[in-house]
Parts: structure tokens; C-alpha cells; sequence
């Protein structure tokens, strides 16, 4: 930010009129809190995403944690630095009292849209996806939070489909016990751990069964449970076992099937414990299929 943008900002309460510093090329999404567009910085001419939160969904979330200090989506960021997570560029609240994060811009397909549209990018590169995703997730962990929105629309890929970031902090809380209590049923119902949907006591275990649905999908397309939008699909995840990997991909390495299934546990103690120790499991793995 230059010192005229920090004269500025001082002078409006510490606010930024993002819309004057940053030129809006196009939307890219608009999800349920927030709009993500395409955008170039007018100062530096460097391309950036910009997600501006919607005030009234934000705070309708937030209640929830009234009262613990609940860090922000920026704030969160802020403390994540890896190479398989997005960077964090500034993030504050607008002119307009909306809250803003700029980060850097991912110029490739969504690991959902890769895998919805078969694409020869996969081909491969399942292997080494996974374990990028799976370093992901472990730096998420090892900064003391709980994504808890795991899911292959979360992970941008490059062009090429070789670099893989993991994205969109909007759902993230920190891992500690006044955030892991029941009753906080936020999340993709498709990727949704059973103790989520029993309203039992969270942990990081919770983004590992998220994890697990994800490489599942990755390596075969299909999700080991029916799929669709409601909790009810979720409910079932609590109630009926996954169906086995090799009915959908028969030629998978028995290695890394095994791995898998170990994520989709319905019982958290009986998944790994940590997204490194999967990463250990599959570590003389060399391909998806055997």
C-alpha cells in the first residue's frame, strides 16, 4: 500500500475503497457469503482475487461464535504461509463496510472442474495432486486450524495442472475447544464427517474425512456415498459404509486404496491422525493404478 493509499485509508477510519484501488476485470464466483472476482491492481498493474463478503452473511455466521474472538477470513490467511496455500496480498474492510481479502490470482481450473470434465491434466498426476493437497491440509493443521470446507472446488490447479493450492478460508476456525463443540453443521454436505452430522465433538480429523471424499473423487470420479445438496446425504455418511474404491477404479493401487479407505472412516479415531501420516502410508507409491 503507498502512503498516499495509508493517508487515505486513515483518513476513512481505516477503510479502502477497493473499487478505486483495484480495477474489476470480471466475476469468477459468487458463492453464499461472498463474490470472487478476476482484478487488477491500478498501482502495480498485478493481477490479483479479490473476495468481497457479504456483511449480512457474515455476520449471520459469525453469531455463531459470539463471544471466542473469532479470527477473519484475512486474519487467518495472514498466518498461513506455504506453497500449497493461496497468498495472502491485504485484506481489510471497504469503503462500503463490507469485509475484503485480496490474494494472489490462480490463473488455472478448479480441481473440481478437472475432474467433472475428465481431464487429460489428471492423467498421471493423481498421485502427486493428492500429496499436494495432503501438504495443504497438513500446514492448515500445523497453523492451529480446521478448514472445514475440504473439497476439490477449494483446490486451484495451474494451467499445466503440476501446482496446487488450496483456497477459501471462509469456513476456518481455530483448533481449539471452544471452536470444536457440536453444533456447527457448516460445510459441503457431500464432504461432511459423520461427527459433523451427529452434532458430536469436532477435531482436524474432521478435514481428513473431507480429504479422504476429495482422493476418492480425484481417482475415480464418483464419491463413495450417493450424491447431492441437502443434509440428508450427509446423514448417510454417518449410517451406511463407503463403497469400496475398486468397485469404480479396479486397477488402483492396492496401497493407496487402502489409504484412502482409511480416510473415509466413519469413526474419527479409526481414520489417520494426521494428513502426514497419510502422506506416509502412500510414500513409495508411484502411480494411482497398480
Amino acid at each position: 500500500m503507498g502512503l498516499l493509499d495509508q493517508f487515505k485509508s486513515m483518513l476513512s477510519g481505516g477503510r479502502v475503497d477497493v473499487r478505486a484501488k483495484y480495477e474489476v476485470l470480471r466475476e469468477i464466483t459468487s458463492g453464499t457469503m461472498s463474490t470472487f472476482y478476476k482484478a487488477r491492481d491500478k498501482q502495480t498493474g498485478k493481477l490479483v482475487g479479490l473476495k468481497i463478503l457479504d456483511p449480512k452473511k457474515t455476520a449471520e455466521f459469525e453469531a455463531r461464535f459470539k463471544g471466542l474472538n473469532k479470527p477473519t477470513e484475512g486474519e487467518i490467511l495472514g498466518k498461513l504461509d506455504h506453497p500449497r496455500i493461496v497468498k495472502l496480498v491485504e485484506h481489510g474492510t471497504t469503503s462500503r463496510g463490507e469485509r475484503f481479502v485480496v490474494m494472489e490470482f490462480i490463473d488455472g481450473p478448479g480441481l473440481d472442474l478437472l475432474i467433472i470434465g475428465r481431464s487429460p491434466l489428471l492423467k498421471g498426476r493423481r498421485v502427486p495432486i493428492l500429496r499436494q493437497a495432503a501438504e495443504a491440509v497438513q500446514a492448515v493443521h500445523d497453523a492451529g486450524f480446521i478448514h472445514r470446507d475440504i473439497c476439490p472446488r477449494n483446490f486451484m490447479a495451474d494451467p499445466q495442472g503440476d501446482n496446487l493450492k488450496l483456497i477459501d478460508f471462509g469456513l476456518t476456525v481455530p483448533a481449539t475447544p471452544p471452536f470444536m463443540q457440536p453444533g456447527n453443521r457448516t460445510g459441503n454436505p457431500n464432504y461432511m464427517a459423520p461427527e459433523l452430522v451427529r452434532r458430536q465433538p469436532t477435531d482436524q480429523r474432521l478435514d481428513l474425512f473431507a480429504f479422504g471424499v476429495s482422493a476418492y473423487e480425484i481417482c475415480t470420479g464418483n464419491l463413495p456415498w450417493e450424491r447431492g445438496e441437502t443434509g440428508l446425504v450427509a446423514m448417510k455418511h454417518a449410517e451406511h459404509a463407503p463403497v469400496e474404491i475398486e468397485r469404480y477404479r479396479p486397477q488402483i493401487e492396492p496401497v493407496l486404496a487402502q489409504a484412502i479407505m482409511r480416510c473415509v472412516e466413519r469413526e474419527p479415531e479409526k481414520r489417520f491422525a494426521t494428513a502426514n501420516d497419510f502422506l506416509q502410508a502412500i510414500a513409495d507409491v508411484k502411480s494411482e493404478d497398480a
